[in-house]
């Protein structure tokens, strides 16, 4: 019997997951995701903004929104690169474990991958439910200095990209504005704008 076409499953969107506080976003970041959507098989690459943590209060960590806002100034014109506040509609700590079990419910259609450094896996064992997350899901890796993939080498679900290595970091960046440098370089002009005006950072 012949198969009828609207019979056929549709194919799963392959949605990278970026995580981190991106305080601020900078150009280490996009270009982190740009690589991770251009030279992988990933449809897309979400960054998905960490909210803070209320154990953890940190003076240089700016409010969920406006961290939230920066990022969204950085995707506006990168249709493969979107921008995610799920883990704010979640309780606090945020675990990896349930972020992804919310996503599956909510986008079925989706298959999610986590995106991390190398400088994560020789702590990864500590992750709640870690050994689930690897039954389920992929784990694509870039690398960072002085880390290799150590005890999850052989790892079925766990795959090493080439990715540039990016030693730019938020704190840098951070000290360069409060100290009134230049940092017009370091992310998108939007976004840099964005934080002047809004004297981000400056203390």
């Amino acid at each position: 019997m012949k198969e009828n076409a609207s019979q056929k499953p549709t194919k799963m969107k392959k949605t990278g997951l970026l995580f981190g506080s991106f305080n601020p976003v900078h150009n280490g970041h996009l270009i982190l995701a740009n690589y991770m959507a251009e030279f992988t098989d990933l449809d897309e690459v979400w960054l998905v903004v960490s909210p803070q943590n209320p154990l953890k209060a940190k003076k240089s960590l700016l409010a969920d929104y406006h961290r939230l806002a920066l990022v969204r100034l950085a995707l506006e014109e990168q249709p493969r690169l979107k921008v995610s506040d799920i883990e704010f509609k979640m309780p606090k700590p945020s675990y990896t474990i349930h972020t992804l079990t919310w996503l599956f419910e909510k986008y079925p259609d989706r298959e999610f991958v986590v995106i991390c450094g190398t400088d994560v896996l020789p702590n990864f064992h500590k992750w709640k439910n870690h050994s689930e997350i690897l039954n389920q899901n992929a784990l694509y890796v870039y690398p960072r200095p002085g880390f290799g993939l150590g005890q999850f080498s052989d790892h079925p679900a766990v795959r090493l990209f080439g990715a540039p290595l990016m030693e730019i970091s938020s704190s840098f960046i951070r000290r360069g504005i409060r100290e009134k440098k230049n940092m017009a370089f370091w992310m998108p002009q939007k976004v840099y704008r964005y934080i002047l005006e809004m004297h981000f950072y400056e203390k």
